[in-house]
């Protein structure tokens, strides 16, 4: 027995492209001899598709599209995900197609609803196992969150199921492959049967999925490892129902896998929604470079442009670096030097400005004037402005609305300031890009003389500890600080978090790769007198303290 995993990127909505590519899959499938082939969770429509699945006319667009699809299936089965509509309910469901028709439909029994899945917003629960018939052995369907629990295969294999397919649509985070892999080893451990898990690639706006996907022994054993990040169809051969081994492996290394992340995320974000490139605001910074590195390896160097906007505050060595890193890339570069309108906008406050001395005022005014430089360039041209901020800033406000936040697309969104460095340097590694001095000079906004990040934050390796405790793992603040934090510190960082969300509601939307991101799974009112910990207290006639200058 020969069994196709069809690791696909599929286009969210769009049926027909998608419909191809699985009757694609399963022409090359029959071709080498497959029985089935068996493609990700939700294939034929794209996942996840959100309050899509409220309409009845997309509803229906599958059910004729799926239809469509069977009549082509022949001379291999296949197993194709799409969302049914039956006695008044919508399931997430996967259909097994063979002989020109739907022969059988699985539907998912455990609906995942925590982090970025909604899915009993949309879905009813599946309550009927399914297995079939597959050249003389029992096969027994699952779908994704099915497997990260033991009553669905327990139940399947009491129906006589010998092996299990999945189909998955798992988003990637830092933790999610490790598991994943525990998840289905327990799975094969418990009923004593192979499973054979397929996982879609691909962006879907904040998410990325890794596909990754592998096939293990009744034993829980790795004995099949595709690779990570790119489309690919493979066999896994069978003797009975034992899979047989085929060497390979996964690097579970975090940069390669968190880089190629932000490299697809970004690629299939512009491709897919029809942009003809991107625009990025190069600062001289070490944000703004590993920015730039990311979309020319997602996009290629033609489809980038780079645009220095500097100010009296603009270093020297900021201009040469930006310079620098454009050359290295071969992107176009353009410099627009925002002085003359900063002192015009000077002017016409002049009398607000009267008697006081500079503040973060005077600050976000050269951020908002680069942000309308670039997007005025973004409308002229059609191409989406990249934003440049990481995830500390985002988590404390060290950002501006309409200024370094204006854009489409926000690459670094769930980036900590620590592991941008991190991935600057594995990037060079790999073939030097950016300047070394961008990645040994102080961090600067450049927003006033001689200013560094460290005036208005903690330093970066204390702030990212303490936003990992609190963000990604909601720890209070008291844990936080018994790991070893300063009290002052984290009571300044947690104060911040929450007084800057009003900033985060506005951000563009940003690629997950934590368990915990500032996205679908991050969803705190802006509107909240609640004090976690004695950190602080509203009082609330009075205004909130301030949000830190801006970058």
């Amino acid at each position: 027995m020969r069994i196709a995993l069809a690791q696909l990127n599929q286009t969210l909505g769009d049926l027909a492209g998608n419909a191809r590519a699985i009757a694609e899959a399963v022409d090359r499938a029959a071709g080498s001899s497959a029985s089935l082939v068996v493609t990700p969770e939700l294939s034929l429509c794209g996942y996840p598709p959100e309050d899509l699945l409220l309409r009845p006319a997309f509803i229906d667009a599958c059910a004729a599209e799926l239809a469509a699809l069977a009549g082509r299936a022949r001379g291999c089965a296949a197993i194709v995900g799409f969302p049914e509509r039956a006695n008044g309910r919508r399931y997430n469901a996967a259909a097994l197609l063979r002989d020109g028709r739907v022969e059988r439909v699985y539907r998912k029994e455990r609906l995942p609803n925590s982090t970025v899945f909604d899915e009993e917003r949309y879905f009813a629960p599946g309550t009927d196992p399914c297995v079939f018939e597959l050249d003389g052995r029992r096969v027994g369907v699952l779908i994704c969150e099915d497997c990260w629990h033991p009553g669905p295969a327990a139940r399947a294999r009491a129906e006589g199921a010998e092996l299990f397919v999945v189909p998955n649509g798992s988003p990637y985070h830092t933790h999610q492959q490790a598991e994943r892999a525990a998840q289905v080893s327990a799975r094969a451990r418990e009923t004593g049967a192979a499973f054979v898990y397929v996982n879609r690639v691909g962006g879907q706006d904040e998410l990325v999925f890794d596909g990754a996907s592998f096939v293990t022994d009744a034993g829980g054993m790795l004995a099949q490892q595709l690779p990570a990040w790119q489309e690919t169809l493979a066999f896994a051969s069978f003797d009975g129902a034992a899979p047989k081994a085929v060497r390979g492996s996964l690097d579970r290394a975090l940069e390669p896998h968190v880089y190629s992340a932000l490299v697809m995320g970004v690629r299939d974000y512009v491709v897919k929604n029809g942009f003809p490139g991107v625009i990025i605001g190069l600062s001289g910074g070490v944000d703004s470079a590993l920015t730039l590195a990311i979309a020319v390896d997602a996009l290629g160097a033609p489809r980038v442009r780079a645009l220095m906007l500097p100010s009296r505050y603009s270093a020297p060595m900021s201009l040469e670096d930006a310079r620098a890193m454009a050359e290295r890339c071969a992107v176009r570069y353009d410099e627009i030097a925002i002085g003359p309108m900063f002192a015009a906008f000077l002017g016409a406050l002049g009398g607000e400005l009267a008697g006081r001395p500079p503040d973060a005022t005077e600050e976000n005014l050269q951020a908002r004037i680069r942000g309308t430089l670039l997007m005025a360039i973004s409308n002229r041209s059609g191409a989406i402005v990249l934003t440049t901020g990481n995830k500390s800033e985002m988590a404390v406000g060290y950002a501006t609305l309409y200024g370094d936040m204006a854009g489409g697309f926000a690459v670094l969104k769930d980036i900590s300031k620590t592991l941008v460095y991190r991935l600057a340097r594995w990037r060079n590694a790999l073939g030097r890009v950016i300047p070394e001095r961008v990645l040994t000079r102080a961090p600067s906004a450049e927003l006033r003389a001689d200013q560094t990040d460290q005036d208005s934050l903690p330093p970066y390796e204390v702030l990212d500890g303490i936003l990992e405790g609190y963000v990604e793992h909601d720890l209070a603040p008291a844990a936080i600080v018994a790991q070893g934090y300063d009290a002052d510190a984290v009571a300044r960082v947690v104060r911040l978090i929450k007084v800057s969300e009003y900033k985060r509601r506005q951000a563009a939307v940003g690629i997950r790769i934590t368990p915990r991101g500032f996205g679908k799974d991050w969803r705190y009112p802006v509107t909240s007198a609640w004090d976690e910990g004695g950190s602080f207290v509203y009082a609330l006639q009075a205004p909130p303290p301030p949000s830190p200058s801006s970058k």
